[in-house]
């Protein structure tokens, strides 16, 4: 009996916690008419014009940014081919060098046992011309073996080889062999600019040691800069050859240069974008390397569905259009907008025989979006 009551009072409980009319729907939000109609006067009054879609063509720009750079054939890094001593340098990033111009002096003793061993050679190539020449004349008189002259004329080439060789490492190093004499060894030799630019980096300092692999400076020619630009996946087919480039560094966003594209890579990155490069139409002054710039690409013409800016309407983060189904009825309808350009926005999507034939609003459409909303309010 006791368990009985313990039953009787949980069902009580449950039917108290139900709502009296379950199948009651809950309260919703009414949703803002899609349609206007107009009376003669309100129509009079809101000076409405209507129009049909339009084919145009219409190009269409990326927005981009990216760096200035130089090209690889415009960036040298300074390096010398032996080990030695920095002696002497006057470089400091920013200085302008012109090609030849000494950069550095280097000392070591190796310079100079080079310059030895090829005063010696070509004394002992002397001695070994004037010794083939006294061995062709002894073999013909039969005076010497042919053993003998091939030995002088194998020993003769071997030096005279070895002659060559050691000129090209002394040119190497900046010493011209034909200027070389017993009274001209020096323990120094001296660096020279391969290019005319600017100091943008020094790593060195005197009287320190560098070994064949030490950059010991860094040139740069600014004279014909390129702009490096990222360019996304999604706006790859818009990019082509030539295309026309709106730029300016984010230093100075008042002065903007023209340049155009020149290369497209053919990798996408991890970050799902390419590197297009782009020559600029004239050497700008005030670019630096490494300088962050912002663009615009004028992309592909084509022929889109186009309707006037002022027939698009954006309301709650989309585009709307008003369609005139008759001279008083005007419906609203959702559209996708595209690109912009000469006051004419592209329909995504809109290019269908029934989409064409439609008169939308074209002028004063926000009189229209007022009145609808207006009535929603009522």
């Amino acid at each position: 009996m006791k368990y009985a009551y313990f039953i009787i009072a949980a069902v009580t409980i449950i039917a108290c916690g139900n709502p009296a009319n379950p199948d009651t729907p809950a309260p919703t939000q009414e949703a803002m008419p899609s349609s206007v109609l107009l009376t003669d006067a309100q129509l009079q009054n809101a000076h409405l014009e209507t129009g049909k879609m339009q084919v145009r063509n219409l190009g269409n720009s990326i927005k981009v940014s990216g760096f200035v750079e130089a090209p690889p054939q415009n960036r040298v890094s300074v390096s010398f081919p032996l080990g030695g001593y920095l002696k002497q340098t006057k470089l400091l990033p920013g200085m302008r060098v012109r090609r030849g111009e000494i950069l550095a002096t280097l000392e070591d003793p190796q310079y100079i046992n080079l310059q030895q061993a090829y005063l010696t050679a070509q004394a002992r190539l002397e001695f070994l011309a004037a010794d083939l020449v006294r061995q062709e004349a002894l073999n013909r008189d039969q005076s010497a073996s042919d053993k003998t002259l091939q030995m002088a004329r194998t020993e003769h080439k071997t030096e005279k080889i070895n002659l060559l060789a050691l000129a090209e490492k002394l040119r190497l190093i900046g010493i011209n062999p034909e200027n070389l004499s017993p009274e001209t060894i020096s323990k120094s030799v001296q660096i020279h600019a391969p290019i005319n630019g600017f100091v943008s980096d020094v790593y060195v300092n005197i009287g320190q040691y560098l070994s064949p692999t030490d950059v010991l400076f860094e040139l740069v020619n600014t004279d014909d800069m390129h702009l490096i630009i990222k360019v996304f996946e999604k706006d790859i087919p818009m990019l082509q050859k030539g295309q026309k480039i709106r730029a300016y560094a984010l230093a100075d966003p008042s002065k903007t240069f023209d340049a155009r594209v020149l290369l497209i890579s053919q990798n996408v990155g991890d970050d799902r974008s390419i590197e297009v490069h782009c020559h600029l139409e004239k050497n700008e002054i005030g670019l630096l390397p490494g300088m962050f710039i912002a663009a615009e690409i004028d992309a592909k013409n084509r022929d889109v569905v186009v309707i006037p800016n002022d027939a698009v309407l954006r309301f709650e983060d989309k585009n709307y259009v008003f369609v005139a189904i008759s001279a008083h009825q005007f419906d609203l309808m959702e559209v996708s907008a595209g690109a912009n350009e000469n006051g004419f926005t592209e329909l995504i999507g809109a290019d269908s025989k029934e989409m064409m034939e439609k008169n939308i609003v074209t002028k004063n459409a926000y009189t229209l979006l007022m009145k609808l909303k207006n009535t929603e309010g009522e």
